[in-house]
Parts: C-alpha cells; sequence; structure tokens
C-alpha cells in the first residue's frame, strides 16, 4: 500500500509597496512627490494581517526600506505575528536601471533600516518589477557580498518588462553557492512557462487555473511553489492614477474587487508558510 504524501507547504509572499509605487506609474508618479499622495499602505497590510490570522498562515513581507522608514509600527505589527521581513530595496528602484555601486547601496541601505526597525536579521530579497535578469547577474554577487540569504527577483518567463524564459523554475544557487534564488513559480504549458504564482496573472486567469497549476507543482512535480500579490491588489477603491496607458489601467486594476476572495480560496486549498523556513533547509532545491 502506498503511503499518502505529506501536502507540500508553498511560500506566500506580500510585496509591500504603496499604489502610487509601482514601476508601471513612474512616468507619472515622481519619487520627489510620493510624500504628497494618501498612503493606503499600512490599512491595507491590517486587513492582510487580518486575512492571514484567520487562515493561521505565516508569509514573507518583502517591504521597501522607504515605507519601513515612515511606518514603523506597520513593522513591528508584521513581526508581531510571526512573519517574515525581508527587502524590496530601498525606493523599488529597479536593477535593471543601477550600475552596481547604485545598487549596493540601495540593498546596503534597505536591509540596514530594516533591521534597525524590526530587531531582526533580513535574509531575503526581492528587485523591484523582478529585475534581475542575463545582464545584470552580477547582482546576486552583491546580495551575497551584502549578507542576504536568498533572493527571489527571477521570473522564468517572457515578459515585456521583466524575465529570464531559460532560468531554472525551482530555486538554485548563485554566487558561488553563497545565495539561494527562488523564482516565482510557472507551470509550463505548450512548450512556454506560464506565470501562476500570483500579481497581475492571478487576477488575469480564472481562479481554477491557479488552484490547478499549484496543484500540478505539488503534486506532479513536489515542488513548493511560490506566489507573491501586493497590498494595493486588495484595494478596489484606491485613487486613481491619471495619465497612464490603456494597457497599464487594464493591468493594474483589472479584477482588484475579486482578490480579497480569491485569496481566501487559495489559503483554505493550500498550505502555507514563510520562504525562509520553506527554502533555507536545503531540502526544495532542484
Amino acid at each position: 500500500m502506498q503511503e499518502n504524501k505529506r501536502p507540500v507547504v508553498n511560500a506566500m509572499t506580500v510585496d509591500v509597496e504603496d499604489y502610487f509605487q509601482v514601476s508601471a506609474f513612474e512616468k507619472q508618479v515622481s519619487r520627489n512627490n510620493w510624500a504628497s499622495h494618501s498612503s493606503r499602505v499600512e490599512e491595507n497590510i491590517d486587513r492582510i494581517l487580518a486575512l492571514f490570522d484567520a487562515h493561521n498562515t505565516k508569509a514573507t513581507f518583502f517591504t521597501l526600506g522607504w515605507l519601513a522608514e515612515r511606518y514603523p509600527m506597520m513593522i513591528h505589527r508584521i513581526i508581531e505575528q510571526g512573519h517574515e521581513l525581508a527587502s524590496h530595496g530601498w525606493d523599488h528602484q529597479r536593477a535593471t536601471n543601477q550600475n552596481r555601486d547604485e545598487f549596493r547601496h540601495d540593498v546596503s541601505r534597505a536591509k540596514s533600516v530594516l533591521e534597525d526597525i524590526s530587531g531582526h536579521v533580513i535574509k531575503g530579497y526581492r528587485a523591484p518589477s523582478y529585475s534581475i535578469c542575463e545582464k545584470n547577474f552580477w547582482a546576486l554577487d552583491v546580495l551575497a557580498d551584502e549578507g542576504y540569504l536568498y533572493s527571489s527577483s527571477i521570473v522564468p518567463i517572457k515578459h515585456d518588462h521583466y524575465g529570464m524564459p531559460d532560468a531554472s523554475r525551482f530555486a538554485f544557487e548563485v554566487a558561488d553557492g553563497r545565495l539561494l534564488e527562488i523564482p516565482v513559480t510557472t507551470i509550463p504549458v505548450l512548450g512556454r512557462n506560464i506565470n501562476c504564482g500570483g500579481g497581475g496573472w492571478f487576477r488575469l486567469f480564472p481562479y481554477g487555473f491557479t488552484r490547478w497549476a499549484l496543484k500540478q507543482v505539488n503534486s506532479e512535480e513536489n515542488m513548493p511553489c511560490n506566489f507573491y500579490f501586493h497590498p494595493w491588489e486588495i484595494d478596489p477603491h484606491q485613487p486613481k492614477i491619471d495619465g497612464i496607458t490603456l494597457k497599464t489601467r487594464f493591468r493594474h486594476y483589472l479584477n482588484l474587487s475579486k482578490m480579497h476572495g480569491r485569496l481566501e480560496y487559495l489559503l483554505e486549498d493550500f498550505r502555507w508558510g514563510r520562504m525562509d523556513e520553506i527554502f533555507l533547509d536545503n531540502t526544495s532545491r532542484k
């Protein structure tokens, strides 16, 4: 008689940035004007914390240093509820727009501030807009030099803004074994990797597709998934940004009103945990 396999624990992650800080709005919203926008991140994070608590879920929060410095009590609430705090860089600068020195300063500054506020060592990093690829693979060496233990900055798909289609779909060692890169989850469909690990794709596709895809990765490949979303994605009443293209408007605002409900289904249908506890024990590499 075949022994039943224990359900795989997947990584639930949140990219902590406010609605006006997304890369797609860079031309409309200058970083110099960020402070003039009404912030909604604390309220949305509190809703997410309540959602996770109701489903007994621990997660990893990749957080901008810029936000942590301004909302330290938000950071304390994340830590107090048993979640992992990780770095999303300082102010959402894409790594592809930085040279080595600029990137080093960015990730070092963010790590230092997050550690000072939280009192915890920051182990993980996620590049804004998944902006590590072939042309700036050196960034992973910089992360290892700065004391990070893992990165989740690559999506193995072809996309107009990011992606490294030939990268491994699962966690792999980089920087001479000093750092673990943990890609966002994808599934091969007709010879092409499709993103099933969250974000706008989760809002675009029917929930049934995500459920099927994650179950395939768990049951057929026996691997943990890496899922992400943003606080602004559960906020259909956020202020609208003027002057954006129809394509950007579609991507950003699509199905925001359905997001909270879909997350409830997701938390019920799968087992979830923190990135550090799932991946840093060396059992989930392939």
